[in-house]
């Protein structure tokens, strides 16, 4: 099935080649088409152009009149297979407890955890069916999926074999990734190098037996796990194939940027502690940056400083965090506002970010984060808007009109 459609008032982030990543000043350039066509073939982007150049073949063809298209989003960093919610969590903070007293208490990580052992695979895969509807609806088109909420052998895998049946059933392009330290269980509470022992002799062989996961990742951070916990498991996970992608300067910079760099990961996430050395390494590596807006609005915790990175020279990621304590929403749109409104992207940087780098951030960049011929038929149209500039712009509603994942209408 060839699908033309025409009239596009802005065909936005489109290139002729695919592009590895932007970074710096790159960044700042969103290639556009005015008055534009694209051509689908089934699941595939084939052409697109001026509508002077309009194609004659074609077997259907969508007049959107002047809306515009760009690419779906990438969402590089969720944990959206989890059970429950934590919104007394929510009231705690509003009265004064930190992340870190709420998780001293029980909270946090571990209140996920509780939930999630107690819960059947097919009610969580039930749950999470609807996140991952309700992320298509909003734009997202590919999405990075952890675990982590186990922190048991059973658990994790549970997590895992729900997050490889989501990938099976929707038309999302979804990557898995093992996070295999995210916080000490209460039975391992005074002897961790038990549970990292566990993690790496009894989880991992198992995870990588199943095929359940295409990337590792620790939380690296203060009172959760150190450089060299992080080393000793990332060093363990390549020998099984998994890249590493990990949590790093939540709330401290403690060296897991460097640790990720050593160890080649695809990306460092959170960064909202960014030292100028930290900066410096990331400018010598193909890892890439991820940041978590939305995490900061919701926890009312620093943002990163992308204005100081991307002036650095480096490339940044966007990504949402969805996971059901620190960023109970996987909206996109909103993180992309939030990144130009609270860190000083521009609209271009941020759509970069969100496309083609956040792409780079899954090992999806050849085939996703832009309109380019051979590439999947995953766009957004817009609602009538006077620019691309009015998406950011115009945060708390919803210009999308429809979204295609894979060439069909979702």
């Amino acid at each position: 099935m060839i699908t033309l459609i025409t009239n596009i008032k802005e065909l936005i982030q489109v290139e002729d080649f695919p592009k590895k990543m932007v970074k710096g000043k790159q960044m700042k350039i969103l290639p556009t088409i005015k008055n534009a066509f694209l051509l689908i073939e089934n699941d595939i982007i084939k052409d697109f152009g001026s509508m002077k150049n309009v194609p004659k073949k074609y077997d259907k063809m969508i007049d959107v009149n002047g809306k515009m298209i760009l690419p779906t989003w990438c969402d590089s960093h969720t944990h959206i297979v989890f059970a429950g919610n934590r919104e007394q969590e929510f009231v705690d903070r509003i009265n004064g407890l930190t992340y870190e007293q709420i998780a001293k208490n029980g909270g946090g990580i571990l209140n996920s955890a509780k939930q999630l052992r107690k819960i059947s695979e097919e009610r969580l895969y039930k749950e999470s069916s609807q996140r991952i509807i309700e992320i298509m609806k909003m734009g997202t088109g590919a999405v990075e999926i952890k675990s982590g909420y186990g922190l048991t052998k059973e658990a994790e895998l549970k997590m895992l074999r729900v997050i490889k049946r989501l990938k099976q059933n929707f038309p999302i392009t979804i990557k898995a990734t093992f996070l295999a330290a995210h916080a000490l269980p209460t039975e391992f509470k005074n002897i961790k190098q038990g549970f990292i022992d566990l993690v790496l002799q009894d989880i991992l062989p198992e995870v990588a037996k199943e095929n359940l996961a295409e990337f590792i990742d620790v939380f690296c951070e203060t009172g959760y796990f150190t450089v060299a916990d992080t080393e000793k498991i990332l060093k363990e996970a390549l020998k099984f194939g998994l890249k590493p992608k990990i949590h790093v300067n939540q709330f401290t910079a403690i060296g897991g940027v460097q640790a990720g760099i050593k160890y080649q990961a695809l990306s460092v996430d959170h960064l909202e502690e960014m030292r100028d050395e930290d900066i410096t390494a990331l400018q010598n590596s193909d890892t890439m940056p991820v940041t978590l807006p939305s995490c900061s609005y919701f926890l009312s915790i620093p943002y990163s400083p992308a204005r100081k990175m991307m002036d650095a020279g480096l490339p940044l990621a966007l990504a949402t965090d969805y996971n059901p304590g620190s960023t109970p929403s996987g909206n996109m749109n909103f993180v992309v506002s939030t990144a130009c409104i609270k860190m000083k992207m521009t609209p271009e940087e941020a759509i970069n970010a969100a496309t083609i780098n956040g792409a780079y951030a899954m090992g999806l960049e050849k085939t996703h984060g832009s309109i380019c011929k051979g590439k999947k038929a995953n766009f957004i149209i817009t609602k009538p808007i006077p620019s691309y500039n009015f998406l950011p712009y115009s945060f708390g509603n919803n210009l999308i009109d429809c979204v295609f994942i894979e060439g069909k209408e979702i």
